[in-house]
């Protein structure tokens, strides 16, 4: 027999023939070496396609019937034959799938169950177990986990506790999922770690907190500084349209408004204008408000603090001495 030799669908069994090219579009030229022996292909041409380069071997038992750099989809095929078949994406990956997260070209992420021989192949694919799979999966193609699962895994893979409860409520708040949905899933399968923090995350999402700016500035502004804790996410009809506000003091006798700007989500024409619209309608009304951003929040949250201390004074609010500011940092300035 010649060496390399080019195999050809003709020499698939004829009741293998339709299937064949079935299978590699499904799986997007990506095939499993027990797949490859089904349809009766040998050692030797698997071998042989290979060392021609007109295969290539991405994982231990998984081909490219390609050569060339592996496009997303066939990245996410080869990981998930893999794992076997109960594997699913997850983490950053199912992530990704759900819309949570940009796409990057970081390892794909499965879960296999617990009793998986497969191994993490780095830069490949990166492997996590579950006993729990078959109560997490949602059989879409490809098969990932459930959302609200995804949320809370993405969440325990965080380095910090603080981390986690940030994630979870800039996840929960802008995603398709219900907050129930997601509690439900903590209550049920209680995460190994974080947990305090994922409920905490939780809590601040129910009582109005729609991103992690806003978590930074109810706790290192108001929190830390003796502020009182503002309203959020406060309705205001604008040009026949109801929008919200994410801070708003009026239940402490001052009509200021606070805009946190998580560029992010302020970024778009449309938006300029209904801010610019906002604004307008604020000075109209006679109310003061004030923007600030990621940058400010986290760097410069005395000087925030500062800021919105004397507009509120400035617009009605009296302090009743039950909230003393706990800053380290302003302590030792003063």
């Amino acid at each position: 027999m010649p060496l390399n030799r080019r195999w050809s669908t003709d020499e698939l069994p004829g009741s293998a023939r339709p299937s064949w090219p079935v299978v590699l579009d499904r799986q997007h030229d990506i095939i499993s070496h027990g797949q490859l022996r089904s349809y009766g292909h040998t050692k030797a041409d698997l071998a042989a396609n290979v060392e021609a380069g007109r295969w290539q071997r991405v994982l231990p038992g998984v081909y490219a019937t390609f050569t060339g750099p592996l496009p997303r989809p066939a990245r996410l095929a080869a990981a998930l034959l893999y794992g076997g078949r109960h594997a699913v994406l997850s983490h950053h990956s199912a992530a990704e799938e759900w819309g949570l997260v940009p796409i990057t070209d970081r390892p794909v992420e499965i879960t296999v169950p617990y009793t998986s021989s497969a191994i993490s192949q780095l830069p490949i694919v990166a492997v996590h177990r579950s006993r729990a799979l078959r109560h997490t999966t949602l059989a879409t193609t490809p098969p990932r986990t459930r959302g609200p699962d995804t949320i809370v895994d993405l969440a325990v893979s965080q380095e910090t506790a603080r981390d986690a409860t940030l994630l979870v409520v800039d996840l929960v708040s802008r995603s398709s999922m219900s907050l129930e949905a997601v509690e439900n899933c903590v209550s049920q399968r209680p995460p190994f770690r974080y947990r305090a923090a994922i409920r905490r995350g939780l809590g601040l999402v129910r009582n109005g907190l729609m991103s992690a700016l806003e978590v930074e500035y109810l706790e290192l502004v108001e929190d830390q500084h003796g502020l009182p804790r503002g309203d959020r996410q406060t309705p205001f009809a604008v040009d026949g349209k109801t929008l919200w506000e994410d801070v708003t003091y009026d239940s402490h006798g001052a009509a200021v408004t606070i805009r946190l700007d998580g560029r992010a989500t302020h970024a778009t024409a449309g938006v300029a204008f209904r801010d610019r619209r906002r604004d307008n309608a604020a000075e109209l009304a006679g109310r003061a408000r004030l923007v600030y951003g990621w940058q400010d929040v986290h760097s410069s949250p005395c000087e925030v603090a500062a800021e919105v201390r004397a507009i509120l004074l400035r617009e009605g609010w009296n302090p009743d001495g039950s909230r003393a500011s706990s800053c380290r940092l302003c302590r030792s300035l003063s």
